[in-house]
């Protein structure tokens, strides 16, 4: 991963979340296959990198991740996450 896919993730996930309303969150892979340039399913290979930037994007204060509706520290994060403006 090299650091301008890392701010193309970064700038694709607030994106989406700009073009949805205030209270929608959306899922790391929303912007994995946004960022990913082919047909088939490598954008798998981004879904790593997809967590990774909303977690920059938490310490920058941008945006919450949330597992079952609520709002949870980066620490607290297994399994599935959605991401959401911060509130």
């Amino acid at each position: 991963m090299n650091e301008s896919q890392d701010r193309r993730l970064e700038q694709t996930i607030l994106e989406l979340l700009g073009r949805r309303a205030p209270t929608a969150s959306i899922c790391p892979s929303d912007a994995a296959r946004e960022v990913y340039e082919g047909e088939d399913d490598g954008w798998r290979a981004l879904m790593e990198p997809a967590r990774q930037a909303a977690l920059r994007l938490v310490a920058a204060g941008k945006v919450d991740i949330t597992q079952a509706g609520r709002a949870i520290q980066p620490a607290e994060a297994r399994g599935p996450i959605r991401i959401r403006r911060s509130r």
